[in-house]
């Protein structure tokens, strides 16, 4: 039974192209190649050029990537970024090396989690229940008749703030009369 499994995954990897599996580590050569004669090969050897040559004003080599506000690095950090990530939850889901086998985790979901509409900025769609309105706020302690107004019953923070974990939130002393 082992062997039969073992045969079906070295032919689905046969099966599979080498593009699938390889681009991500040739996108990470292609861009390290890229940085190294942008900014190592190409000056050096521009530099040598102008001093075979006997140019009279030295210049400097301008490096092509950081034509146009740097828009190939930036550009390739995304890519290499989300490929990244991308292989990060192909792993935690149970994929293999190769690329073959299953891609996904075994409660059918694709790695990637989605919000849940009932969090959020009133999460959901075109037919998602109505947001809950905001609760209004308990008083503060601060004042009740707003600024300068005199303090309600209990002083500065008379009721004692908490944390959504459950630690008290100390309050500041407030500041003199000047």
């Amino acid at each position: 039974m082992a062997e039969e499994v073992k045969e079906m995954s070295d032919s689905e990897k046969k099966k599979e192209d080498w593009m699938n599996s390889k681009w991500r580590p040739a996108m990470g050569w292609m861009y390290m190649l890229t940085c190294m004669t942008d900014f190592v090969l190409f000056p050096i050897l521009w530099s040598l050029l102008q001093a075979v040559m006997k140019v009279p004003q030295i210049t400097q080599w301008q490096p092509l990537t950081l034509q146009g506000a740097g828009l190939f690095h930036i550009a390739m950090g995304a890519v290499l970024g989300i490929a990244a990530m991308g292989r990060t939850q192909e792993k935690l889901a149970g994929a293999n090396n190769g690329g073959a086998g299953s891609t996904t985790p075994s409660s059918g979901s694709s790695g990637f989690s989605l919000p849940t509409p009932t969090g959020g900025f009133g999460g959901g769609g075109f037919n998602a229940p109505a947001p809950t309105p905001m609760p209004t706020p308990a008083p503060s302690g601060f004042g009740g008749g707003g600024f300068g107004g005199v303090p309600s019953q209990g002083g500065f923070g008379s009721p004692m703030a908490t944390t959504a974990s459950g630690k008290k939130i100390v309050p500041m002393d407030p500041d003199p009369v000047l």
